[in-house]
């Protein structure tokens, strides 16, 4: 099933990406759209001129600008791993990062958090089907395009997820404010960090599910730092001491 973009900053990543059949539509011109129309031509993509109407019934309740991207995923765009087993059956390394996400609802907190893994280059993100933000278009505006690149996957159990996680060789570890110093601990090796949401943090039984939790170190006036904040500061920390491999 196709996906459509329909922000600037989402539609210019996708249509630098490798891989997956794209085509761009547009129903006016201006320097933004004319910009976009160059990097399709450019990558060999198909920029197609159509009627507002016809713009709007593609774009449907997202709404657009002017422009969008049709884009079926495939190759290195997206969505690499379509199920936990898959990723974990061509694991091979022996350093590796998965972040679980336990319960992020606020779209704006998870699209910085894409945008972290991105750059850190996060193995895979996972999610759960419920009480759980979903891939919209302002994650693509927050993450300003970077879920085209991260390996997402949506599990109907974490606990049942790290269970599956521990048996390949993972170490879980859990955020929280109450763990030991993520800098005194080895964080080397195949690991795989849980994230809470934004109010309760992460759920008892997936708490009980870690070997061990970690905390950032601190010395401000409030309790503890954005979900999105952490999160950073954590993969960050894992892929430092992993060496960046």
């Amino acid at each position: 099933m196709a996906d459509i973009i329909t922000d600037f900053h989402g539609i210019e990543e996708s249509l630098k990406g490798v891989g997956g059949y794209k085509e761009f539509y547009f129903s006016k011109t201006n320097p933004r759209i004319e910009s976009l129309i160059d990097i399709a031509e450019k990558k060999g993509v198909a920029a197609i001129r159509i009627s507002d109407k016809k713009m709007s019934e593609y774009s449907g309740k997202i709404g657009h600008k002017g422009f969008l991207l049709r884009l079926e995923r495939s190759g290195k765009i997206g969505k690499k791993f379509s199920s936990l087993n898959e990723y974990l059956n061509a694991l091979t390394g022996k350093n590796a990062l998965v972040l679980v996400l336990d319960s992020i609802t606020d779209t704006r907190n998870y699209g910085a958090i894409l945008r972290s893994a991105d750059q850190f280059a996060v193995d895979v993100v996972v999610i759960p089907s419920r009480r759980s933000v979903k891939n919209t278009e302002i994650i693509s505006k927050t993450s300003a395009g970077s879920n085209v690149y991260v390996n997402t996957i949506t599990v109907q159990n974490i606990s049942r997820c790290l269970r599956q996680l521990r048996e390949n060789d993972f170490w879980i570890y859990g955020a929280s404010v109450s763990g030991k110093r993520a800098d005194r601990t080895v964080l080397k090796g195949r690991v795989a960090l849980v994230m809470g949401s934004e109010g309760r943090g992460i759920g008892r039984l997936v708490m009980e599910m870690c070997d061990d939790l970690i905390s950032i170190p601190s010395k401000g006036n409030i309790d503890s730092f954005n979900v999105s904040v952490a999160s950073g500061i954590l993969m960050y920390e894992i892929k430092r001491q992993q060496g960046f491999e």
